[in-house]
């Protein structure tokens, strides 16, 4: 069931036409039902009270002639000569009916004590007397006057052979109207004529059936006419969607037609004036952007010829520091030390700018990530033994194999690994490589001070800290984790953090296996399992490939 109104209501939900067309539909059925019900019933009441009106003047007019005759007639000495008067009397008033579906019924009064009983008549094929007791109670208390009702008049009442053909339904209303007669020697008996409203009822339900053809064609119309007049607002409304949508894409040309003075047409020309002034915005920032890369590049360019200058003299100095008293010996160890960490920072400014300037080239071949790794973590024991850390590697048997290039990889890895003995307090760091069909990972895992909510989303910004009070320790030019994010984007892949103050920190690559295809998933879990179950990973934001966790 549920399934069933979740596929109603989708489409309801999805299109802004098809909802108003829907309430506009069953509105108007509402509204014909409504009107339609309330004309019927005066239809309805309009035919029964002009029924009962023409059957109580008539009922007067004819009761009126037989209390004549029974007053007129001799045939009262004895019984038998009563009853058979009273029968042909009731049965010739029955058959010079101007309605032949008239049927009358002679009894005796409910007040009526006389020894002299006449039968009961009933005339027209009715096998007994239909009429209420409410009826005959009324009109002993009021006989001077008329009494009438309505009455549900059944089929089985009557004989096969005398139901008429205007019959439709087992059960038709009828009108009774029931006067008092005199009778000499019997007194008081009731006279009752049934009018059956076949006819009426006939009428009614072709009433009816014209009501519902009519409605149903009215509501198609109004169902039709709100399609086309919401078509004519909906259109622009999705060709505006549809326009806003490849401006998103980066169309900035995108424009919406506007013709005419009304409010669409309006709404069209504002739509189109925002998106000139978009378009001039986002040109004027790209501008921007691309002088600050060109400043950028010039700057890191021109400063080599001076850094290299620089660089000679400082490493004559460094090379006579010995000779020099001792403050004047550190600070030329501490010149070069800056002068190496100034050419780092001009190398990845250098390469910040051509990932900016979109000149960064992959030159990807089959490599062996666990020999990429190992070469790193020998690169950096030195650093490692000075921060007494430990690093230990889990790579598998088999060995894992990916299409990359290898050199920006090994440049990921590092400076996944300095940032963890940077931050891992001297505590172990483990890194771990695994594959599956798609993808190759690569995770470094350390124990150190961790991260706190949010800034698994903010570790790759450049020049971005955790702590801003923390000294460096590394001489690392804040670039590394950004280059690095670039370097993975690079290649198609993932790069994500993961991290809980005291707990430590994930940093997981995860690459294609071959160029340009797609990774389905990643083999290595971002959390550590014995952390799984804790809600840090709901705090790391939604994952969309190519960006951080």
């Amino acid at each position: 069931m549920m399934t069933f109104l979740r596929r109603l209501i989708g489409p309801l939900r999805r299109s802004l036409q098809l909802r108003v067309v829907t309430s506009t539909v069953l509105l108007g059925i509402l509204a014909v039902s409504l009107i339609g019900f309330n004309l019927f019933q005066s239809i309805a009441n309009g035919l029964q009270d002009d029924r009962v009106s023409r059957a109580e003047v008539e009922t007067k007019a004819v009761a009126a002639r037989i209390q004549e005759d029974f007053d007129n007639t001799d045939a009262t000495q004895t019984p038998d000569a009563l009853n058979t008067f009273a029968s042909d009397e009731i049965k010739k008033v029955a058959q010079s009916s101007s309605d032949s579906d008239r049927y009358v019924v002679f009894t005796r009064s409910l007040d009526n004590e006389s020894a002299v009983i006449i039968d009961t008549v009933v005339t027209g094929g009715l096998r007994e007397s239909p009429i209420p007791l409410t009826l005959r109670q009324a009109l002993d208390a009021d006989a001077a006057h008329q009494q009438s009702t309505i009455i549900a008049l059944d089929r089985g009442a009557l004989t096969a052979e005398s139901i008429p053909t205007t019959w439709q339904h087992p059960t038709i209303p009828a009108v009774v109207v029931g006067t008092r007669v005199e009778v000499r020697t019997a007194e008081n008996y009731d006279l009752f004529f049934i009018y059956p409203l076949d006819r009426e009822q006939a009428t009614l339900d072709l009433i009816r059936r014209l009501f519902l053809i009519g409605g149903a064609l009215l509501v198609t119309l109004v169902g039709a006419i709100a399609w086309l007049v919401t078509r004519q607002v909906v259109s622009p409304v999705r060709r505006a969607a549809a326009v806003a949508e490849r401006l998103s894409l980066g169309n900035l040309n995108e424009r919406m037609s506007a013709r005419g003075a009304d409010d669409l047409a309006l709404l069209g020309r504002s739509f189109n004036a925002m998106a000139d002034h978009l378009q001039s915005q986002i040109r004027q920032l790209e501008d921007l952007s691309r002088v600050q890369q060109v400043f950028v590049s010039d700057v890191s360019h021109e400063l080599r010829t001076p850094l290299t200058t620089i660089r000679m003299a400082a490493d004559l100095i460094h090379d006579s520091r010995g000779e020099f008293p001792p403050a004047l010996g550190r600070s030329a160890e501490l010149l070069n030390t800056e002068l190496d960490r100034f050419e780092e920072l001009l190398a990845d400014l250098l390469e910040i700018s051509r990932f900016d300037a979109g000149a960064a080239a992959l030159e990807p071949e089959q490599a062996d990530l666990g020999g990429v790794v190992r070469r790193v973590v020998e690169a950096v024991d030195g650093l490692a033994r000075r921060k007494e850390t430990k690093v230990k590697m889990v790579i598998p048997k088999r060995g894992v194999v990916a299409e990359v290039d290898a050199r920006r990889v090994e440049r990921i890895v590092r400076n996944l690994l300095v940032n963890a003995i940077e931050h891992g307090e001297g505590r172990p760091i483990t890194i771990t490589l695994a594959q599956n069909a798609t993808a190759a990972a690569i995770a470094v895992r350390d124990h150190g001070v961790g991260l706190r909510p949010g800034e698994a989303g903010l570790v790759f910004n450049r020049f971005w800290r955790a702590d801003p009070a923390r000294a460096r320790t590394t001489g690392g030019t804040g670039l590394g984790l950004a280059i690095s994010l670039e370097d993975a984007r690079l290649h198609d892949g993932w790069l994500q953090a993961w991290g809980e103050p005291g707990q430590g920190s994930v940093f997981r690559l995860t690459l294609p296996r071959h160029a340009g295809e797609p990774i389905g998933e990643s083999p290595l879990p971002l959390a550590p399992p014995e952390l799984a179950d804790k809600d840090a990973t709901t705090k790391l934001r939604p994952y969309r490939p190519g960006a951080i966790g």
